[in-house]
């Protein structure tokens, strides 16, 4: 089924470049092809045709790398929540690629107590696995592999951090619905922000709305969990993870609780209604839980894999 989905959306990708000369030479001349060849690219030319991406001519990541670490944070959630809603994660035919394939260390199936929330982690699990997989097809040979991810000891770490724990304790994400809900707030607002923030560096069209599609899945997730949250009275410990990730992703106060001034906040959103963006250091300064330039720590302690790997020097 992906195949001859990815062969489709490739096609329609490279011919919607039209309107951008240099996108569709770069597809063209990568993948050995000619106007008359177009039509017969397979997913093994669509990877040579995006592994193409770095242009003299272009500047700023190529899509390809873009998607790529899009496709990092995707391991990191669909690994977390398969695990919270099956006690296993992504299946090895699902995680192979371009650069260290690395393991995941923690995790496990969650005693929820209600069955909304269930549900809820049930959906945006097979969310997040489709979101794998559609990258992966998409990318081709030029997919990177999953990256080493910590569930485990990243997760005390960043709580620690918010206050939501104090030294000495441990937070375990799977430990119950409430703490799993608040493991979730810590992902689902960074992928909206992520997403967003990378949108001006897509440049062809086909490849750019796909990647809105699932900005728009990422927002409806978000929703869900800080609706939950709100609705389970637990303002405090997730006003306390968002001061957390502006500390860490720069000096600008973007963040923001599921609460202001005593009164629901379940869309982040500045004064005209429009969600605010990370860059894609930002979003490595939260998943590295590192205010400064590094490539790698927290919850992928070897960093991702692919050309967008280091965070901002927000020290």
């Amino acid at each position: 089924m992906f195949e001859g989905f990815t062969r489709s959306f490739v096609n329609d990708a490279i011919g919607r470049s039209a309107e951008n000369g240099l996108d569709r030479r770069r597809f063209l001349r990568a993948a050995g092809l000619t106007g008359a060849g177009v039509a017969g690219i397979s997913v093994v030319g669509a990877g040579t045709a995006f592994a193409g991406g770095g242009d003299d001519e272009q500047s700023g990541p190529s899509d390809a790398a873009v998607l790529n670490f899009a496709l990092n944070l995707e391991y990191l959630e669909a690994e977390f929540y398969l695990r919270a809603v099956t006690g296993d994660g992504l299946k090895d035919s699902q995680v192979d690629g371009a650069g260290e394939l690395g393991g995941v260390r923690g995790g496990r199936k969650v005693r929820f107590e209600s069955k909304l929330a269930k549900q809820y982690a049930e959906e945006i699990a097979d969310d997040e696995r489709a979101h794998v997989d559609f990258l992966r097809s998409a990318l081709g040979d030029a997919k990177v592999a999953r990256p080493e991810i910590d569930l485990d000891d990243a997760f005390t770490a960043a709580a620690l951090a918010a206050g939501v724990i104090k030294n000495g304790e441990r937070f375990d994400p799977f430990a119950d619905e409430n703490s799993f809900l608040l493991g979730a707030f810590i992902f689902e607002d960074v992928g909206v922000t992520a997403y967003k923030g990378a949108s001006p560096l897509v440049s062809n069209k086909t490849f750019l709305e796909a990647a809105a599609g699932i900005l728009a899945v990422e927002a409806y997730h978000a929703g869900l969990v800080r609706t939950v949250l709100l609705s389970k009275g637990l303002e405090d410990p997730a006003g306390k993870i968002s001061d957390a990730r502006d500390s860490l992703d720069g000096s600008s106060d973007l963040d923001q609780g599921i609460v202001t001034s005593g009164t629901a906040n379940i869309v982040p959103a500045d004064d005209n209604g429009i969600a605010f963006s990370r860059t894609p250091g930002q979003v490595l300064n939260i998943a590295y839980l590192n205010p400064s330039a590094v490539s790698e720590g927290g919850f992928f302690p070897a960093g991702v894999n692919g050309e967008v790997n280091t965070s901002d020097d927000n020290g």
